[in-house]
């Protein structure tokens, strides 16, 4: 494990929302979900929220959302795999670690239709996975990959203890978005370098590059990204 210092403007990160009196606010677990077509080219999903939000409004940003308790009582078509599930496990009992595999895969579907998973019988289930098991799916955790890890900074209107999942765009059932919840008033795949270039919030940046790096190396150590006595810092484990 090593601990260094990284290249933020703290100021702002902070802006990317309005600053409330919630530094004393818990983080709440949250994922998100990095989809790659690989190539000569290589293209992440992503979509930019709606103006009308507070949180992050008109940013591009990956899909994702904070954990349902739906997440812990999911089916899936497969686990997670072993890379993945020992450094969750690490940091989560195995109940929470598979849920936040789920969340990821939910909220993606959630947000923009589509699904990562394995064709299935259409189950009739309640709640948040009513649509997803409708569309004759379970699932398909073994598809997800850990990869980073990231707790907003004191001062947000909401803070995550969020963490990042790349997936192939080959674990998809089908391979173009569609409107989703209407929570991302616009989406698309993207090409790395394209990515860059638009308004992105300060971790969305950092996680994007980091995925650039992935690509050719992935079995790099994994960052935890989080503000210490007004700095942040980044540890790789």
């Amino acid at each position: 494990m090593n601990t260094t210092a990284q290249p933020f403007d703290a100021a702002q990160d902070l802006a990317d929302a309005p600053a409330t009196a919630g530094a004393r606010q818990r983080p709440r677990d949250a994922a998100t979900l990095i989809l790659v077509r690989r190539g000569r080219r290589p293209e992440v999903l992503m979509g930019r929220r709606a103006p009308g939000h507070v949180f992050m409004a008109s940013k591009w940003v990956f899909p994702g959302g904070r954990i349902d308790r739906a997440d812990f009582l999911a089916a899936a078509a497969t686990e997670p795999d072993g890379p993945t599930r020992a450094r969750l496990e690490a940091e989560l009992v195995p109940r929470r670690a598979r849920a936040l595999c789920l969340t990821a895969v939910r909220e993606t579907f959630e947000e923009t239709g589509l699904i990562v998973g394995r064709a299935a019988p259409a189950a009739s289930v309640a709640g948040p996975w009513r649509e997803f098991r409708a569309a004759g799916a379970l699932p398909d955790l073994a598809a997800l990959t850990y990869v980073a890890r990231a707790i907003t900074p004191p001062g947000r209107t909401r803070r995550f203890d969020a963490r990042f999942f790349l997936a192939d765009a080959d674990a998809l059932l089908a391979p173009e978005p569609t409107a989703g919840s209407g929570e991302l008033d616009e989406i698309a795949w993207l090409p790395l370098e394209d990515a860059r270039a638009l308004d992105l919030p300060a971790i969305t940046r950092f996680v994007l590059d980091e995925v650039s790096e992935r690509l050719g190396n992935p079995d790099r150590p994994l960052p935890f990204v989080r503000m210490v006595r007004g700095a942040h810092q980044v540890t790789h484990v």
